[in-house]
């Protein structure tokens, strides 16, 4: 079994209210964001590869237009604009590609990081 991950960055604003973090986070704020997507399998003979990277990557571009440059909180879909969150949201937008096992986000600046396994992972 082997898992291929690909990764991509977006900057985009955010602001969470009701946190412990205090006032500057309730202000809206920017990070840089990088975002994994792993898939997982065994590797076609004729292809030798897992899955066709060109397939994920457009997947992935279309998720990245959403995201980079963005206000965050507008995106209803995402609902509040954590890692939690933006981990399942990219996750949702992805899975299609095929054998999608996690997708992490990472704000490497305050060294936080997230990973989503799927609704059915266990």
């Amino acid at each position: 079994m082997w898992e291929l991950t690909k990764s991509f960055r977006f900057e985009a604003a955010h602001a969470l209210p009701g946190t412990t973090l205090g006032e500057s986070s309730q202000e809206i704020h920017g990070h840089s964001f990088r975002a994994e997507v792993t898939v997982r399998g065994t590797p076609d003979p004729a292809t030798g590869m897992v899955m066709d990277l060109g397939i994920l990557e457009r997947r992935i571009n279309e998720v990245q237009a959403t995201l980079d440059h963005k206000f965050l909180n507008k995106i209803e879909a995402l609902g509040a604009p954590t890692l939690e969150n933006l981990s399942r949201f990219i996750w949702e937008r992805v899975q299609a590609a095929g054998h999608v096992t996690r997708v992490s986000v990472h704000r490497d600046s305050c060294n936080e990081s997230c990973a989503y396994f799927g609704p059915n992972a266990g």
